[in-house]
């Protein structure tokens, strides 16, 4: 329950930030050309009609020079209350009752000045991107393992091995560009990469590619397309532990388990999750199948039958030991051996790389822009299959950050949240702010301006695009807190 306060107090505390910013956008540009705006409220204030009472939804903080300032109960958005503009807070009726001399109005003013005010949110979501990104730089620097020092290399499943990848490679350019790290951008440029080459054993070899692997496929496989390669060393084992009574030391190297023979914790991983995914599904398998994968004679129907489960061989080799040694012993009740695997990653040298005040802002904007780019070239799974399932709503995002308070890790997801609230608030979808700056550049063309009754009706169908999107995305995170 703490983990979940945390991560929700993060959530609520960069929405206000982004919120605030953004709406800010917009009343800056319409203070700026002496736009009335009625009320800047933070969130959302829908009323509820409780029965006995009517709850209003919001809490007037203040008024200063004509504009009301609120706070409303529903962390999920905000508005400004422009006057003479037709949006999620007013329609073409309201208008009509609107005392607002016409000179203080939106839909009086020049298009251009109509357009700033449109754009001024997306366009304080941008910058504040850049200029988070450039004081994290500054800040924290910039810490990251240099990959082609990752001498372990990495290990691929079996989609990457037919394409030419062998376990050990290690990637370090994709079609010229050379990689610096081992990152989701990397995955990124392997996908649409014609050539990769990767060092294998000290040579450069050049493999060819189809340049149009699908992105979330290679992440979400398992096991993925590729993975750091962790060598089967024991670091420490649990005191106590099934793997300590059975006489498995720290330092002694896995080499086999249940008679499979594996060199590295990739292999093994995958095995243990084979083995509690048996055991969770609780169905008959396959004749044969548990046979062959963990040397089980029946499948797993019953409690009784996943007790035979936690029956395992591990062959190991003792450190110092001319021979390998087989044990035979039963897995705790979790299904855990008592083992802490060595990571290779603190075998790695780290590199950290400053930057002093002036220096960050080019290196911000330059790591901004790549992060965008990035977001908007992965849009197009959206219309896939598994990329629909990986819409999500307010869990999804909350699921992003940490389970302890973590700085550095709050301002880099708020900057990139900021970046993904400025590109889907500028796609021209009515009742977005890209909506509307659809139908001025109609007007700046045609010199001809929409009618309100279209413009509401526009509206109006806009938000329930945006209702029925937000439900599915909701409908998604359930989906994946349930099962």
């Amino acid at each position: 329950m703490e983990t979940f306060f945390i991560k929700a107090l993060q959530l609520i505390l960069c929405f206000a930030i982004l919120i605030l910013l953004h709406e800010g956008g917009h009343f800056l540009f319409a203070k700026l050309f002496k736009v009335r705006v009625k009320k800047f409220c933070l969130f959302f204030d829908p009323s509820i009609n409780l029965g006995f009472k009517k709850f209003s939804g919001t809490l007037r903080l203040f008024t200063w020079r004509g504009t009301d300032y609120h706070i409303g109960w529903l962390p999920l958005g905000g508005y400004v209350n422009i006057a003479g503009m037709i949006d999620e807070s007013t329609s073409a009726e309201d208008l009509e009752k609107d005392d607002t001399p016409r000179q203080n109005m939106f839909m009086y003013k020049p298009a251009w000045q109509r357009l700033l005010i449109m754009v001024g949110g997306v366009l304080v979501n941008f910058l504040l991107a850049l200029f988070i990104y450039a004081m994290i730089l500054f800040v924290w620097g910039r810490e990251y393992i240099p990959i082609e020092k990752m001498s372990h290399g990495f290990k691929f499943n079996q989609t990457a091995q037919q394409l030419g990848f062998c376990d050990g490679d290690i990637p370090v350019s994709a079609d010229g560009k050379t990689f610096t790290q081992f990152d989701a951008n990397l995955f990124r440029d392997i996908s649409e990469a014609k050539f990769v080459t990767v060092m294998r054993q000290g040579e450069a070899v050049t493999l060819a590619l189809p340049g149009d692997l699908n992105l979330i496929e290679m992440l979400q496989s398992q096991p993925r397309f590729m993975d750091v390669l962790m060598p089967s060393l024991i670091d420490s084992v649990q005191g106590g532990g099934p793997a300590e009574l059975a006489g498995i030391k720290a330092g002694d190297r896995l080499i086999a388990f249940n008679g499979d023979s594996i060199s590295t914790w990739n292999e093994f991983n995958y095995k243990m999750g084979q083995i509690r995914d048996v055991v969770l599904a609780g169905q008959p398998t396959q004749p044969g199948l548990l046979s062959s994968i963990f040397g089980a004679e029946e499948p797993a129907t019953s409690p009784v039958d996943s007790a035979s489960l936690r029956r395992v061989t591990a062959v190991v080799m003792h450190a110092g030991a001319s021979a390998p040694d087989t044990l035979a012993f039963d897995l705790d009740k979790d299904f855990r051996m008592g083992i802490f695997m060595h990571h290779p990653m603190t075998d790695y040298p780290v590199t950290t790389q400053s930057y002093g005040f002036l220096e960050s802002f080019p290196a911000g904007i330059a790591h901004g822009w790549e992060v965008l780019s990035g977001y908007v070239a992965d849009l197009k799974y959206l219309f896939t299959a598994e990329g629909a399932k990986s819409v999500g709503s307010f869990g999804a995002i909350g699921s992003m950050f940490p389970d302890a308070w973590d700085w550095h890790r709050f301002w880099e997801l708020t900057a990139f949240i900021s970046l993904m609230l400025a590109f889907m608030n500028i796609l021209p979808i009515p009742a977005l702010d890209g909506g509307h700056v659809l139908f001025l550049l109609y007007e700046v063309v045609t010199r001809r301006k929409p009618s309100d009754k279209f413009l509401g009706i526009a509206q109006s169908i806009g938000m329930i695009l945006l209702f029925a999107l937000m439900g599915y995305a909701i409908f998604n995170d359930l989906l994946r807190f349930v099962f």
